[in-house]
C-alpha cells in the first residue's frame, strides 16, 4: 500500500509542475496556480502520512484513507480549476468544492489517526 501511495503522490508532484509551468509560462493561465498548489501540497502530505504509518504514528486504516482522500481531493479540486482553464466548463456541479471538502475532511481523518493510534 505505501509503494501505491508513493507513486500516486510521484504523479501529483509531477502535475503540479506542469500546472505551475502552464500557469507561469501561460498568458491567462493564472487560475492554475492554485491548482498546482493544491496537487503539490497534498502530495507532500501523503508522504508524510506513509512516513507517519510507517513509524506507527498514526492508526493505519484511518491514515491510508486520509491519504486517498488527499489524491481524490487534490484530483477533484485541480481537475476541476484545469477544466475551467482549457476546455470552458467544470468537472461537474460543485466538483472544486467537493474537491475541497474532502481535503478538509482528510486532514481531519490525520488528526484522528493520531489520536486513535496505540503506541
Amino acid at each position: 500500500m505505501a509503494r501505491l501511495l508513493i507513486g500516486l503522490s510521484g504523479l501529483m508532484g509531477a502535475a503540479g509542475i506542469a500546472l505551475a509551468a502552464a500557469s507561469a509560462h501561460g498568458g491567462d493561465a493564472s487560475r492554475l496556480a492554485s491548482a498546482s498548489a493544491m496537487l503539490l501540497f497534498h502530495a507532500t502530505a501523503i508522504l508524510a502520512v506513509v512516513a507517519l504509518l510507517a513509524h506507527r504514528l498514526l492508526h493505519g486504516g484511518i491514515g491510508i484513507i486520509a491519504a486517498f482522500g488527499f489524491a481524490a481531493g487534490a484530483a477533484l479540486f485541480a481537475g476541476d480549476l484545469t477544466l475551467r482553464q482549457y476546455a470552458g466548463h467544470s468537472l461537474f456541479p460543485y466538483a472544486a468544492p467537493t474537491g475541497g471538502s474532502v481535503m478538509i475532511l482528510s486532514w481531519l481523518a490525520v488528526t484522528l489517526a493520531a489520536v486513535v493510534t496505540r503506541k
